[in-house]
């Protein structure tokens, strides 16, 4: 009896262990299934799609970029794209003689290409002209098939080069803001399905199926092209009368950060890309205005200035007294032992005593390593943070720089007393000309933007970018006092040959000494302005940089004479009137 107990119940227990494996495995196929049904279903639909059909593409139309004024920068020129399936070819010889008398190719190159079955999709042609299609289309090619393919087209050719950028065979964009808001300006490509047998042969009577292309939306920029194209003339002009290594320029709006130009010399034209000499082309399309870095010299005394008033109006007793305040008439300062020197003697000879707006007139280092000393490592510092040195300004463009700002823990005194008149501090121009533009503003800092509006081709805009303030630098009232003083030195001081009589211009020259291996190179200078006017309320602020002129290499005497150039044509487009002087 107990055995048969006993038996009865591993049996029981086998039995169960069966069915639990079966009840598994079921459960495993179910899911398994619903996988394959929920999960997989679009990807299998495709699969079978892909097999059992050909697809010749529809590319979409890609957007067009306008600048703010709605004048086409870069468009569309018409083209179509010819492809051709090797197992639908019926008649390969045929097929090649007659593609080879149509496109002017070889024979033989054709005839390899529509012989070769490895790859289901041949591309002949990737653009040619509708005439060259319709002709061919007229002898109905079997396994020979045509799609639009637009070419991309530059109506101004070198203009903003590097800013634009260009795009690569398939229409996606490579540089600039054609590869920055490429999402945008790609679409989506649409494309016509034959069904077909396995060996991708038509199969008759079967129809088309047409899946349509969405065109890519339009971008319009911030840039003024008659801004810009003033601003090249400009600097071409300087770029060949000094035989300097290159020339850059940027103007901006310094009561939102909208960029109105920006210029790198030596450029190239978008409609002759060097893509066969990509060293060429890299140096020729990079954007150094954001992705570069430099000493900017004498006019980062700006922020210096900027720095010692704001601190003076909060009470700062370390702070030197902007208005009362006179520097020592020696020409030299000396820190852990290095001696800074004044550039030159001001007055019949002699260094003077001064003041800061004369020390910003005359651009003396000694005065500005006073003031740093004065304000130490901690505070200066902050005000560094605040204009936003050592991080990126936030513009909607790739690959930019975040400077180089040794940190205030490891920086030795010495270095740091250079940093008050921009030594020891490598700052890219961008960040430069926002810095200038948010101490003169009022003391706003923006990010710069280099787009206003997404659109479509009804006109209806899709996005628009606003003013995005990031912080504050100074106050009202020492961006006020700052401004007056930029404002003489412009009148009285190293600025003077970009005064214009009745616009009340502003600014501060640069003449900084380049550095190779980490030592001075004797005789290569970077001569920089940085203006803006009308001084009492910035509408135009622009930074010029000249590297490596050959000859006369100060700012006042190379680089501030072209701002006046482009704050000139500025003032004849914008038909910009004479403002009361002070």
């Amino acid at each position: 009896m107990k055995k048969a107990e006993f038996s009865l119940s591993v049996l029981q227990k086998r039995l169960f262990a069966v069915i639990l494996a079966i009840t598994f495995l079921f459960c495993i196929f179910l899911g398994r299934f619903f996988y394959i049904q929920l999960v997989w279903e679009d990807t299998l639909h495709y699969r079978a799609l892909d097999q059992w059909t050909r697809e010749i593409p529809v590319n979409a139309g890609r957007g067009l970029i306008v600048d703010r004024n709605g004048e086409l920068l870069a468009g569309n020129r018409a083209g179509y794209g010819i492809y051709a399936r090797a197992s639908a070819v019926a008649a390969p010889e045929k097929t090649a003689r007659l593609l080879s008398e149509a496109l002017s190719e070889p024979y033989e190159s054709l005839y390899a290409k529509l012989t070769d079955r490895s790859r289901s999709e041949i591309v002949i042609a990737r653009r040619t002209q509708k005439s060259v299609v319709e002709r061919i289309a007229q002898t109905e090619l079997k396994g020979v098939y045509y799609a639009r393919n637009d070419a991309r087209v530059y109506p101004y050719g070198a203009l903003a080069s590097q800013v634009i950028g260009f795009t690569a065979y398939d229409r996606s964009g490579t540089t600039g803001i054609e590869a920055y808001y490429n999402s945008y300006l790609f679409g989506k490509n649409g494309e016509i399905l034959f069904d077909t047998d396995l060996v991708g042969i038509d199969l008759k009577g079967a129809s088309a199926a047409y899946v349509p292309a969405t065109d890519g939306l339009n971008v319009k920029l911030t840039l003024d092209y008659r801004i810009q194209a003033i601003a090249e003339d400009v600097m071409g002009k300087v770029l060949s009368e000094t035989s300097a290594k290159a020339a850059r320029a940027i103007v901006l709006d310094p009561q939102d950060f909208s960029v109105l130009a920006m210029v790198n010399l030596p450029s190239y034209d978008l409609n002759d890309i060097p893509r066969d000499d990509l060293n060429t082309l890299n140096a020729l399309s990079r954007n150094s205005l954001v992705s570069d870095i430099y000493e900017p010299g004498s006019t980062f005394k700006i922020v210096t200035a900027a720095a010692d008033i704001e601190e003076h109006l909060k009470g700062n007793k370390r702070a030197l007294d902007p208005h009362r305040h006179v520097f020592s008439s020696s020409r030299t300062r000396t820190v852990e032992g290095t001696t800074i020197r004044c550039w030159s003697d001001h007055k019949n000879g002699k260094h003077a005593n001064e003041t800061l707006a004369e020390a910003l007139n005359n651009s003396c280092n000694p005065c500005f390593v006073d003031i740093a000393l004065s304000l130490g490592k901690e505070t200066f510092y902050d005000y560094l943070a605040a204009f936003r040195f050592g991080r990126t300004t936030g513009i909607d463009f790739s690959g930019e720089a975040i400077g180089m700002l040794l940190p205030e823990s490891t920086l030795k005194t010495a270095d740091f007393a250079r940093v008050g008149f921009g030594q020891s501090i490598a700052v890219t121009p961008l960040q430069l000309a926002c810095a200038a533009a948010s101490a003169v503003n009022g003391g706003y800092y923006y990010a710069p933007r280099l787009v206003a509006e997404i659109f479509s081709c009804d006109g209806s805009v899709r996005e628009k970018t606003s003013p995005a303030l990031l912080g504050r630098t100074v106050s009202r009232e020492a961006s006020a006092i700052l401004s007056g003083m930029l404002e003489g030195v412009v009148r009285d001081g190293s600025g003077k040959h970009a005064y214009i009589e009745g616009y009340r211009v502003a600014g501060k020259t640069g003449t900084a000494q380049k550095y190779e291996n980490g030592v001075i190179a004797q005789g290569k200078y970077v001569s920089s302005f940085v203006g803006y006017f009308p001084a009492n309320d910035p509408r135009y602020l622009a930074l010029v940089i000249v590297d490596e002129p050959q000859g006369s290499y100060y700012g006042s005497t190379v680089a501030a004479p072209c701002a006046k150039q482009i704050f000139e044509g500025i003032i004849d487009i914008m038909h910009l009137a004479p403002v009361e002087a002070l």
